[in-house]
């Protein structure tokens, strides 16, 4: 492995935890991929949910993890999509010029600069046809959809809910599902409302108007992105033997559910909290998704590297419909 000439880099950094303001423009030592790793030159990245957990370091359960008093990784972002640049002397699988995604979380992030390292096991060959910004989009929402479906044991002919569907993660979930024909009601905010029906909801339901769990509709599957229900109403809602799986939410909710998913599960009931595992076994099955036309990852909006901090401020608002994807 060996680098051309690269020294500096610009990046996104912060050093205290704040608004999306504490994210600023900056140059920065470019990283040396470590012997199992690779160094991608980032096109695209994209912006979620737990970036502007990072930024805000709230929950505060979560500065045990990155940060107690400052946060522990300058740079964040987990998303990237970009070319090889170089790799390292254990790397076979990748050469210089190939075209790459994949989810960084678990390797210290980074993916909000030029160039990020990552290990070679969370990455995957890019299809041509898919754009660098539909790669970024994919990696975290679409293998989170994947692994919550596939934990839920979704099956042909089943009644689907999907809980905060108008985000990332549901986007993808709502065409899963679909394709896999379940019939899917998608509850959000109104104004997502038209797009879930397009990707394939036969059922939507405005989460400010109608409470599901109140209502005389019972499912086999829900997936919870947002948790602001009770475990015990979301089982109430299931149909014997359904299954209910917390995908994301307030941490206090995921520890509840973490507790209540070993508890005794009357008529069949499960409840399960997803762990999210990236790996490139399931970024291939949603390049094969992709190529099929069956699922197409939705961008809200792009913007520049320099203006990373208004992405960040402008999901934390809790608007973004699909994903918000960065470009460089």
């Amino acid at each position: 492995m060996k680098l051309k000439t690269l020294t500096n880099m610009k990046a996104v950094v912060y050093s205290r935890y704040g608004a999306a303001e504490v994210l600023q423009p900056a140059e920065v030592p470019t990283p040396v991929p470590k012997d199992n790793e690779v160094l991608v030159k980032v096109q695209a990245a994209s912006v979620n949910s737990w970036d502007w957990d990072l930024v805000t370091g709230k929950p505060l359960l979560y500065r045990l993890l990155f940060g107690i008093f400052r946060p522990r990784y300058p740079i964040i972002g987990s998303d990237i999509a970009g070319r090889v640049e170089a790799v390292g002397k254990d790397v076979t699988q990748f050469k210089p010029g190939d075209e790459v995604f994949g989810d960084i979380s678990g390797s210290g992030f980074g993916a909000f600069a030029e160039y990020a390292c990552a290990p070679a096991k969370v990455l995957a060959l890019k299809i041509p046809s898919m754009t660098f910004e539909q790669a970024a989009a994919t990696p975290q929402a679409g293998v989170l959809a994947l692994q919550g479906l596939r934990q839920g044991q979704l099956a042909a002919g089943q009644k689907v809910l999907i809980n905060g569907a108008g985000g990332g993660v549901g986007t993808f979930a709502v065409q899963m599902a679909k394709v896999a024909g379940a019939q899917v009601t998608a509850v959000d905010r109104a104004d997502k409302l038209d797009l879930l029906r397009s990707l394939g909801a036969a059922h939507v339901m405005d989460y400010r108007r109608e409470d599901f769990t109140k209502t005389a509709h019972t499912y086999d599957l829900i997936l919870d992105m947002v948790a602001w229900h009770s475990v015990a109403d979301c089982r109430r809602a299931l149909n014997p033997g359904g299954r209910y799986v917390i995908v994301g939410g307030k941490v206090g909710a995921l520890i509840k559910t973490a507790t209540l998913s070993s508890w005794s599960k009357p008529e069949g009931k499960q409840v399960g909290l997803l762990v999210h595992k990236p790996n490139a076994k399931d970024l291939h099955e949603l390049n094969l998704m992709f190529r099929a036309g069956t699922v197409v990852p939705v961008i809200d909006r792009l913007y520049p590297l320099s203006e990373t901090a208004e992405a960040v401020r402008y999901l934390g608002e809790g608007h973004v419909r699909g994903k918000v994807v960065i470009t460089l």
